[in-house]
């Protein structure tokens, strides 16, 4: 081969069409993307298994959860500390903490296989016991974990790159865990990456868009909380806006802000307690739970999907003070410390707040105003007020409400930053990169005491 020719030849392989390396980098994103897709599925399945196992034993007696709320919460979180140290919490502010370590290793122990399959099985346990937890945080660190397993197996040489799949992943997580494509690019824009590089974007839309195909060939064109064609006429029904915008910001950013103080642990002889008997004071959550569950007639146990879906379809029977008890419930679970998310848990308790509040506004249609809680709620907690107006928007195929979802959204957004003024994920995330750095968290080290109840 001439001189010509061979250098032709190197200039066409660096071509990006033409690479080899970049077409199987490529490969790698399309295949974790269905991995992931696929995991969610099976989490999914196995979460409503759980579920419905332990609602069946409650048909046996309802007073069968005041012991299997204990023991299951107890077990869960010896599990966490013996078995699967650092899988405790929800999963999403590891995934932002892992973004900012530069250290590998570190990257490695928060976002193992290992800890993702525990993240599993002891959300899977916690949802067998009651608790009022969700999968979809969980779900975004198990899809960041394959993503960097696959990202490890490549040996990719860039960290910008391996931060992408990790990124990548989480966000899949989300498209996959609700079916929602657009939320999932948006989560990973406004939560998981405040600064979203460009060169990271092609990735992560290609991650999300194949996770929603695969999850829509498998499961087909499902919207997670049915169909809704409730509309908010203009006038007077906007009062609902503003009500629910207030209403949602105050108790999303109270949520958040007790959330927050719980992470670094409560004052005096309490803390002191639960640092010394972190087993014992779960099983006493336990028991709370329990208590709560038998006030409410069973509705604030698990992640409150039927329940918030009865409320957007207007078939509800819940008690009124279901968003209170579904609240505490919420925050007892947390607490205990055993994994699990807030995502789905916040959409009920923000459904069951539009609930209450549509019964003081009669010129607008009920479902309307369960949406508008709904989205104020969820953007109160988590204080990222696009995704919660386009996962909201999503999950309930309406877009005739865009414009009220988005506007709520926003104000309540603004609210709940007067009573927390850090986003919850955000500041966990913070908690948690200190505690790794002070404490050299690497793969076959166990995770340190204080680790265990840093995220929600």
């Amino acid at each position: 081969m001439k001189l010509r020719d061979r250098i032709t030849y190197r200039r066409l392989r660096r071509l990006p069409l033409l690479s080899i390396r970049n077409w199987m980098r490529r490969v790698v994103y399309w295949v974790g993307a269905v991995l992931v897709s696929l995991v969610a599925i099976a989490f999914a399945a196995a979460a409503n298994l759980c579920d419905g196992a332990f609602h069946k034993a409650l048909a046996i007696s309802p007073y069968l959860a005041l012991a299997i709320a204990p023991a299951g919460l107890a077990l869960s979180v010896w599990l966490t500390r013996v078995a699967f140290p650092g899988a405790q919490g929800s999963g999403i502010p590891q995934v932002i903490a892992s973004l900012e370590m530069s250290d590998p290793r570190k990257v490695q122990a928060v976002l193992s296989l290992r800890v993702a399959a525990g993240k599993v099985i002891l959300t899977l346990l916690g949802l067998a016991s009651g608790a009022s937890i969700g999968r979809e945080g969980p779900t975004v660190q198990v899809g960041a974990s394959i993503m960097q397993a696959l990202g490890q197996a490549l040996k990719l040489p860039h960290a910008a790159q391996q931060r992408a799949l990790v990124l990548a992943g989480g966000a899949a997580g989300i498209a996959a865990a609700f079916n929602t494509p657009l939320a999932g690019i948006v989560f990973a824009i406004e939560e998981l990456s405040r600064s979203f590089e460009h060169r990271t974007s092609g990735v992560v839309l290609t991650a999300v868009i194949i996770a929603g195909i695969a999850t829509l060939a498998l499961m087909g064109n499902y919207t997670y909380f049915g169909v809704t064609s409730a509309v908010l006429p203009i006038g007077s029904g906007w009062l609902a806006v503003l009500l629910c915008a207030i209403a949602g910001g105050l108790a999303g950013g109270a949520f958040s802000q007790a959330l927050v103080r719980a992470a670094y642990g409560l004052p005096g002889h309490a803390g002191a307690f639960i640092a010394r008997r972190p087993i014992l004071f779960a099983a006493l959550c336990g028991l709370a739970l329990a208590l709560l569950g038998l006030a409410s007639d069973g509705s604030t146990y698990g992640t409150g999907y039927a329940e918030a879906r009865a409320l957007v379809a207007g078939q509800s029977n819940l008690p009124e003070k279901f968003f209170v008890l579904k609240l505490a419930a919420t925050i007892v679970s947390y607490c205990s410390g055993i994994p699990g998310g807030i995502f789905a848990p916040s959409l009920a308790i923000g459904a069951g707040l539009g609930r209450t509040i549509a019964h003081f506004l009669p010129a607008a249609q009920p479902g309307a105003v369960v949406l508008l809680g709904m989205v104020a709620y969820f953007s109160g907690v988590v204080q990222a007020p696009i995704t919660a107006a386009v996962i909201v928007m999503e999950m309930t195929d309406n877009q005739q409400m865009t414009i009220p979802l988005m506007a709520t959204s926003f104000l309540a957004y603004g609210v709940s930053r007067l009573v927390c003024r850090r986003a919850i994920y955000g500041a966990l995330a913070r908690k948690f990169l200190r505690a790794v750095e002070a404490t050299a968290v690497v793969e076959d080290v166990p995770a340190p005491e204080g680790l265990i109840d840093e995220a929600a």
